[in-house]
């Protein structure tokens, strides 16, 4: 299928390593010049080293304000224009409702959605100006499943598509199309950080294997590359028609209508 890619500029926050590496990579594999953010400055040089010439980066905090509007302009100014963003940057804050600190929630929303609020305003200027302009939220299936044990997740996922589904009413007097990708379980460094809180005792096999088999239809977690086609997709010219959607990559994980 011929995804229209070519020669379109996009930007994908949280790009280093995971979900954001393989949705930069995808994009670039169909055409598309990328700009990548993370906070690790060896992660970022190592992964535009991997990802090739049509790939550059920055290290930044995107709950930063100021460096979140810096790199936005220097992305859109070394690529001449945006047309593509992908907001993925994320972090894991797991824990019950009791067992969260205010520092914990607050972090959590900084970087799950005001970050998506500051990144759309910042790009929105140069998105404006794309033929095709496209914002893609990476958010999770717990934003419509509740989960005491994901309480930070839960809340602020949910907030986070309603900011998508606001947005895509918003602008699409400009013809910014903007969609949600919600997944579930996936293979992705923040996994590391959630066994440790959840049930340190285990090894990550027999955490991972469990929590497959009590959560996921398809009884395993999935792949980067498995969620990266669909955001691929979703800024193509394939997917013109599609906006305000909540779409689940998530092994049947959701337990919703």
């Amino acid at each position: 299928m011929e995804l229209g890619l070519k020669d379109r500029r996009a930007i994908v926050t949280g790009g280093s390593k995971g979900l954001g590496f393989a949705i930069a990579q995808e994009l670039i594999r169909e055409g598309a010049t990328v700009r990548i953010c993370a906070r690790n400055p060896e992660e970022v040089a190592a992964a535009v080293d991997r990802l090739g010439e049509q790939a550059g980066g920055q290290a930044i905090d995107v709950r930063d304000a100021s460096q979140l509007s810096t790199y936005m302009t220097w992305a859109a100014e070394s690529m001449g224009g945006i047309d593509i963003l992908v907001n993925n940057a994320g972090g894991a804050h797991p824990g019950s409702f009791e067992a969260l600190s205010d520092e914990s929630l607050l972090a959590d929303f900084n970087i799950k959605v005001h970050s998506w609020f500051r990144a759309v305003k910042a790009a929105l200027p140069w998105l404006r100006l794309s033929p095709a302009p496209r914002v893609i939220n990476i958010g999770s299936v717990y934003a419509r499943m509740p989960d005491f044990r994901f309480f930070s997740t839960t809340v602020n996922r949910a907030a986070g598509l309603n900011l998508t589904k606001a947005l895509a009413q918003e602008l699409a007097d400009d013809r910014i199309l903007v969609n949600a990708v919600n997944i579930g379980c996936v293979e992705t460094p923040q996994w590391a950080n959630i066994h440790q809180k959840r049930a340190p005792e285990k090894s990550a096999d027999e955490f991972f294997a469990e929590l497959a088999a009590d959560e996921i239809p398809l009884a395993r977690f999935g792949k980067p590359e498995e969620v990266s086609g669909i955001v691929a997709f979703l800024a193509s010219d394939r997917a013109s028609y599609i906006t305000g959607a909540s779409i689940d990559v998530a092994g049947g994980m959701g337990r919703y209508a």
